[in-house]
């Protein structure tokens, strides 16, 4: 059965600015944070990088003391050497950010990129929600 992946996100003391907004750059390593945790258990140990980030931001996300937040992931599409995930993060119930993001499988030895492999299409499709 598919299901998103849901991953809490601890907001640091050196995430706002000074008008106690989350920085932006630093709102999508929160986000980076979740595709990790999205990746542990995948089979072998293959490069995975990233090649396209498309961000909206949607509300302003504030910095609150202890506060974590909630990191919404699913793959919305599976290729032969990519794959594409949508992720939310949320705060007080609603989605401040929303990314669309590119994972290519990637062979390091070779600089090239390769297909994925049946253990791996098995762990991302179950974050696929059709």
């Amino acid at each position: 059965m598919s299901a998103r992946h849901e991953h809490a996100v601890q907001l640091r003391w050196s995430d706002p600015d000074s008008l106690g907004h989350v920085n932006h750059a630093r709102a999508l390593s929160l986000i980076e944070d979740a595709r990790l945790a999205m990746a542990e258990g995948a089979p072998g140990d293959r490069g995975l990088i990233l090649a396209r980030l498309e961000v909206d931001y949607l509300r302003q996300l504030y910095y609150r003391v202890g506060e974590r937040l909630c990191v919404r992931s699913t793959v919305t599409r599976l290729g032969t050497r990519s794959l594409t995930l949508r992720q939310e993060l949320v705060q007080d119930d609603e989605v401040a950010i929303r990314a669309s993001v590119v994972m290519v499988l990637f062979d390091f030895a070779t600089d090239a990129s390769r297909a994925m492999t049946d253990d791996e299409r098995a762990h991302w499709s179950r974050f696929q929600v059709s």
